[in-house]
């Protein structure tokens, strides 16, 4: 008997995508979305509004959009950086907008050229302007867990800064693990205090598997109260502003252990990984995600 529930949100077309050096076309973005609703996601991140400049592999965002056609209970979510990116997302059929601030001002100032603060500030002016507009928000903290640049994160800061985007009323606020860091005992706790402060605003969790704990820290964030869970199917993606953030924990790898642990998700496995084998072809190249190699268990029937 199935006795949990957990949201994963499929964030393979944005931040799978983006830290690729193959340029993935628009057609082919779509098609891998497609292919993920197709396998139970109802909420995917699909483009991001960065300066294609800096993330070239997301400047076709408006046309990904526009050229999905999903199903009314599928949300697409898209990244903004900042009110300009805002804009460009209001102007697409986009129907969410994911803000970003991140823990560390090295960090933030990299990604977004703000403090730590300021970039608190602009996520929570994002979402406040997103619900002036009829859109739903949400954000995410980056590099909650850990930093490339500073190393060690306070948890008091994450959670203050939790506590001041939780004014604006986002739909949720993720915590990101954004170069793979986190160890369970610290995503446990930490998720855990960040739960208490924002109260029923849910708390979404971001991981990386750089360091091979993604799974393990996805174990412990549900067991802590995490409503949602991201991940890429094939377990591609990384950072392209943090050294060494490789890979998100793969769908497959996930919908397995949830599988396997009586946790529902709504996603089929055995269509998850047909979907990183058709990413592997397209990319002439394995994807990282181990279950996508071995297969489930018990085997499929013939």
């Amino acid at each position: 008997m199935i006795a949990r529930q957990i949201e994963i949100v499929e964030v393979s077309a944005r931040d799978g995508l983006q830290n690729e050096k193959q340029i993935f076309s628009t057609e082919q973005k779509i098609d891998l979305i497609n292919r993920m609703v197709a396998a139970g996601a109802r909420r995917l991140e699909v483009a991001s509004f960065a300066r294609p400049d800096r993330v070239p592999q997301m400047a076709d965002a408006e046309a990904v959009i526009a050229g999905l056609s999903l199903p009314d209970d599928v949300t697409t979510i898209g990244l903004v950086m900042n009110k300009k990116g805002a804009l460009r997302a209001l102007d697409t059929k986009v129907r969410e907008l994911g803000a970003v601030c991140v823990a560390t001002d090295s960090f933030a100032g990299r990604n977004q050229g703000q403090t730590s603060i300021d970039s608190a500030e602009m996520a929570a002016d994002v979402v406040r302007f997103a619900n002036s507009e009829g859109r739903r928000a949400q954000v995410t903290i980056g590099a909650a867990f850990g930093c490339p640049f500073e190393g060690e994160v306070s948890p008091d800061h994450v959670v203050a800064l939790a506590s001041r985007i939780a004014e604006a009323r986002p739909v949720e606020i993720a915590l990101a693990d954004t170069i793979g860091v986190a160890a369970p005992q610290q995503v446990f706790a930490l998720v855990g205090r960040v739960r208490e402060a924002i109260g029923a605003i849910p708390v979404r969790v971001h991981l990386h598997n750089t360091r091979g704990s993604g799974i393990a820290n996805a174990w412990a964030a549900i067991e802590a109260g995490a409503a949602t869970l991201d991940s890429s199917v094939g377990g591609i993606g990384g950072c392209p502003f943090a050294p060494m953030a490789t890979g998100n924990i793969a769908t497959e790898d996930l919908l397995y252990m949830l599988d396997r642990s009586d946790v529902a998700t709504g996603y089929d496995l055995v269509k998850t990984i047909e979907t990183a084998k058709w990413l592997g072809d397209v990319m002439q190249a394995q994807p990282p995600a181990l279950v996508s190699r071995a297969g489930p268990f018990p085997p499929p029937k013939a």
